[in-house]
């Protein structure tokens, strides 16, 4: 079994800074990609960043430029670093990470969520 276990998460005024952290705990073989998603109420889960096993990156047009997401492979854990947070960002952020428990494909994990409020 695999768990994702998601902290850092919390209330900022705008123009703050958040440190988002996932660490995966289990059966784990190999882990793939990693990301955040985030959902704002009314809306639809959204990709934020993502990360590769080798380290490549990519994110959300909206926040490229005040977001950096990073891993630690020894530790099993990826990080989001939120900088220059805007009320828009306000939502339930999620962690996601493709791992292998030794079948020799990967499959999809999900945390449980941590909410991210910024205020104006």
């Amino acid at each position: 079994q695999v768990q994702l276990v998601e902290s850092g998460g919390g209330a900022v005024q705008a123009g703050g800074s958040l440190r988002l952290s996932c660490a995966a705990s289990g059966s784990i073989f190999s882990i793939n990609a990693m990301g955040w998603y985030r959902q704002a109420p009314g809306k639809q889960r959204e990709l934020v960043a993502a990360i590769t096993s080798g380290g490549s990156t990519n994110y959300a047009d909206s926040v490229k430029s005040r977001f950096t997401i990073s891993r630690d492979n020894d530790k099993n854990t990826v990080y989001l670093q939120m900088n220059s947070l805007k009320p828009e960002d306000t939502a339930v952020y999620y962690c996601n990470a493709d791992i292998d428990s030794g079948a020799g494909r990967g499959y999809d994990y999900w945390g449980q969520g941590t909410q991210v409020t910024v205020s104006s």
